[in-house]
């Protein structure tokens, strides 16, 4: 393969326009012809760039409203033709094709036009034909054309051009990577687009893609290589996050500044989320976030030290000075005042960042599990029990005090690791037991952390009395209800559906407690 290869005619065809006219000048200047097409030749001549029409090039119209204009040999041919070979130039000549060394074009812009929220005609045409077709062909003879499929990479084949005289291999390989790389995203998001069109959720042939947001130093240990991509789909959260301050986010970060944004987001009034190792470890609602960190702080202050917080409204100086007061990785929340930011910037090392939104945690979505040899894919966890849907199954019914907590509990067990617990009071956590392998063990540890925080605030009885408690799958027998009992709760909140069920609302009758059923479960493995 030849290595630097000059570039005499460039074919250029794009509708994100950013840095098109110094690139056209700086190829003029090169004496390259500029081949184009619509508005992108338009653009040129408006700025006095000598272009030349592709039909002009090629002698072929652009037909059927411009749906086939470079879908011609002249142009596949003059990607495709090898430079190597006499027997592809003695046929280009016989059929007067010439040579094309340079593509760029970016796609006609199918993914704004449905986030937009076009209809299905407007969303039908706005899937590109020829400009993929175009990236493929030069990217498959890059031994010989160079394909551009960003802004980005005009400046970076400028330079290249400028200081050497034309491409280098090594450029024209990654480049007809990337090229590959862009069109299997066009076709992943067109494909997804056609499947929720369908109704289908689940496609029997399914095609993810991200962008590289950013590469990470590693993943959840050292010795494992790691990235972050986002999917395009602007949910508020990491992938919008913008970062004001702090050291390098690290995979272990981000996840878990995921499990507490999406968990704060779960609450209507001010609410406070502390993650430790993916797990809420204090969660409150109150009618301030200083007033919520504090209550949120009590419930595990312990797990609290290097943990992650997330708050659902805008930071301001009070809570900035209470999150701060104590060792915090990260802090993210949909906007921070400029005096919360200054007192955050006391800490250097710690990450603030700020997301513009909260995330609706009603919004359908996807999640996936890698496997051995594949994935497992499902939708999101958008379920929300309300009080009217909730089944009393014991002789007391909750208060309307209990009630309210009891809708706190089941909204924060949802993103607690199973088996979960959850002791709720005021709509506060005070004790969390997580990712047990029987429920009985989660609702004593959940138990046993409210009397250790409890005698580390110098109270007097165990955070836990007075207490309801949230189980995000129901009791297989009555010892898990017992125990919570025995800790002091006076009301339950479970999905039901065991055989037992009988056995453990004959054992909350027998203790005065209130349950209610909610039908519905949050297993979060």
């Amino acid at each position: 393969m030849t290595d630097l290869v000059p570039i005499r005619r460039a074919l250029i065809s794009v509708s994100d326009k950013t840095g098109l006219l110094e690139f056209g000048r700086f190829l003029a200047g090169q004496g390259v012809e500029i081949l184009s097409t619509g508005g992108t030749a338009r653009a040129l001549r408006e700025a006095g760039i000598l272009v030349k029409d592709v039909s002009e090039h090629t002698g072929f119209p652009e037909i059927l409203d411009g749906r086939v204009k470079t879908l011609v040999p002249q142009v596949h041919g003059g990607l495709l033709g090898r430079r190597d070979l006499p027997e592809h130039g003695a046929q280009m000549a016989e059929h007067g094709i010439a040579p094309i060394d340079l593509v760029a074009v970016n796609l006609y812009p199918f993914e704004a036009t449905v986030a937009g929220g076009a209809g299905f005609e407007d969303c039908i045409e706005n899937i590109d034909i020829g400009g993929p077709a175009m990236i493929r062909s030069a990217a498959k003879n890059h031994a010989h054309v160079v394909v551009l499929t960003e802004p980005a990479q005009l400046v970076e084949v400028q330079a290249e051009m400028a200081a050497e005289g034309g491409t280098r291999l090594a450029t024209r390989r990654r480049l007809a990577a990337a090229a590959y790389a862009r069109t299997a995203a066009y076709d992943a998001a067109i494909s997804g687009w056609f499947a929720g069109q369908l109704g289908e959720a689940f496609p029997p042939r399914l095609a993810v893609a991200g962008v590289l947001r950013q590469g990470l130093r590693y993943g959840e240990n050292p010795h494992q290589q790691a990235a972050f991509y986002t999917d395009g789909s602007d949910r508020p959260g990491i992938a919008t996050a913008r970062q004001v301050q702090g050291k390098e986010l690290s995979y272990n970060n981000l996840n878990d500044t995921d499990a507490a944004f999406e968990c704060v987001a779960e609450f209507d009034r001010p609410a406070i989320v502390i993650v430790k190792h993916a797990n809420p470890c204090g969660v409150a609602v109150d009618e301030s976030l200083t007033a919520a960190w504090d209550r949120a702080l009590l419930c595990d202050p312990v797990s609290a030290f290097g943990g992650i917080v997330a708050a659902n409204r805008v930071l301001d100086a009070a809570a900035a000075e209470r999150i701060t007061a104590i060792f915090t990785e990260v802090v993210v929340a949909p906007d921070a005042d400029e005096a919360a930011k200054a007192v955050f910037a006391r800490k250097k090392n710690l990450r603030l960042l700020l997301t513009g939104a909260v995330p609706d945690p009603a919004v359908p979505g996807r999640v996936f599990k890698s496997v051995s040899g594949g994935f497992l894919a499902q939708s999101r966890d958008a379920g929300r029990v309300e009080a009217a849907g909730l089944k009393v199954v014991t002789k007391r019914a909750p208060s309307e005090q209990e009630m309210a907590d009891l809708l706190f509990a089941f909204r924060v067990c949802k993103h607690v690791k199973s088996n979960a617990i959850v002791y709720a009071k005021g709509l506060a956590t005070v004790g969390i037991g997580a990712g047990q392998m029987n429920r009985v063990e989660s609702s004593r540890i959940a138990a046993w952390k409210s009397e250790a925080a409890a005698k580390a605030a110098s109270l007097a009885e165990p955070l836990a009395r007075g207490s309801v408690v949230a189980s995000d799958a129901f009791f297989p027998f009555a010892d898990g209800l017992e125990t919570a009992a025995a800790a002091g709760a006076t009301a339950v909140i479970q999905p039901g559906g065991s055989m037992r069920d009988n056995e453990v609302i004959a054992a909350a009758d027998a203790a005065g407690l209130a349950m209610v059923f909610t039908g519905m479960r949050h297993f979060r493995h």
